[in-house]
C-alpha cells in the first residue's frame, strides 16, 4: 500500500498535538495518511497502554486517516542502534510515502528527540539498495525506498519554525482528536495525578500556539514544521 505522508510519532498523542490539523487538510485534499505509534506511551502517569491504545484508535477515526499502527518500542527507552532502524526501514518500504512526519529535533521528552534522529536516519537507509529487508506482513523481500521530504513537527518546545500550514478550517477537528485521550488531558473530574500535560492550561496552549502561529503568517490557525533541507518553490508569488 503506497501512501502520500506517513506521520511517526514516538507516543501516542505526539502526532494529534502537533500536526493533527495538517493531516486532516491533506486527508480532505485527497491524500493519503497514515500514522505509525513508536510505543505504547505504557510509561504515562495517568491511563494505561491499554486505555491509550482505545484512545489512538479513536483520534486515528476523528483524523480520517488510512490506517495507525504501533510498532512497541519501548517508552522512555527510543535507541538509535541498527535493530530499531531496521523496523522502521520495513514500515516506509512497506508504505513509500512521500512524505514523512516525525517529532521535534530537540524537546522536553527525552523520547521525542531519540525518535526524530531515529526515523530521519532510518528514512535515509531505507533507499539504499544494499540493505535487504522482508516487509513485516507479507515475508517478502522489499525494493528500497526514500521519502521525498522529511518535517518534523514543533512540539513542547517553541521552536521556531521553517513553515507553516494554514490549517484554520480544521482547529476545532484537530482539539478534538486532541481530547480524544480522556485520560491524558484536562479532566476536572478526574482523581489521577496532575501532569504537566494534564492541566486545563496546556490544553489552552494547544490552541493558542496554532492561534499564535497563525497571527505571525496572517492566518486564523497554523502549525509550524523544521525541515531538513531548503525547501524549494517555482516562484515567489506561491509564498503567502
Amino acid at each position: 500500500m503506497k501512501i502520500d505522508i506517513l506521520a511517526f510519532g514516538a507516543h501516542p498523542d505526539d502526532v494529534e498535538l502537533s500536526c493533527g490539523g495538517t493531516l486532516i487538510k491533506e486527508i480532505n485534499n485527497g491524500k493519503t495518511v497514515g500514522i505509525i505509534d513508536l510505543t505504547k506511551g505504557e510509561l504515562g502517569t495517568r491511563g494505561t497502554a491499554q486505555t491509550r491504545a482505545v484512545e489512538a484508535n479513536n483520534a486515528a477515526s476523528i483524523l480520517g486517516v488510512s490506517f495507525r499502527k504501533n510498532i512497541n518500542f519501548l517508552d522512555g527507552f527510543i535507541v538509535n542502534d541498527k535493530a530499531h532502524k531496521l523496523e522502521v526501514v520495513k514500515l516506509i518500504r512497506q508504505y513509500q510515502p512521500e512524505i514523512v512526519l516525525c517529532n521535534a529535533v530537540d524537546d522536553r521528552h527525552i523520547d521525542h528527540g531519540a525518535a526524530s534522529k531515529l526515523v530521519s536516519d532510518a528514512c535515509f537507509l531505507s533507499g539504499l539498495v544494499k540493505i535487504e529487508t522482508k516487509s513485516i506482513d507479507f515475508e517478502v523481500v522489499q525494493s528500497p525506498w526514500r521519502p521525498k521530504s522529511i518535517y518534523h513537527y514543533i512540539q513542547w518546545k517553541p521552536l521556531n519554525p521553517d513553515f507553516v500550514v494554514d490549517i484554520s478550517e480544521h482547529i476545532d477537528q484537530k482539539m478534538e482528536s486532541v481530547l480524544a485521550y480522556s485520560t491524558q488531558f484536562y479532566n476536572p473530574n478526574s482523581q489521577a495525578p496532575e501532569t504537566p500535560i494534564s492541566s486545563k492550561n496546556f490544553v489552552d496552549s494547544v490552541r493558542y500556539r496554532a492561534a499564535d502561529l497563525g497571527r505571525l503568517t496572517g492566518v486564523s490557525y497554523a502549525e509550524g514544521f523544521n525541515v531538513e533541507r531548503f525547501p524549494a518553490i517555482d516562484s515567489l508569488f506561491d509564498l503567502k
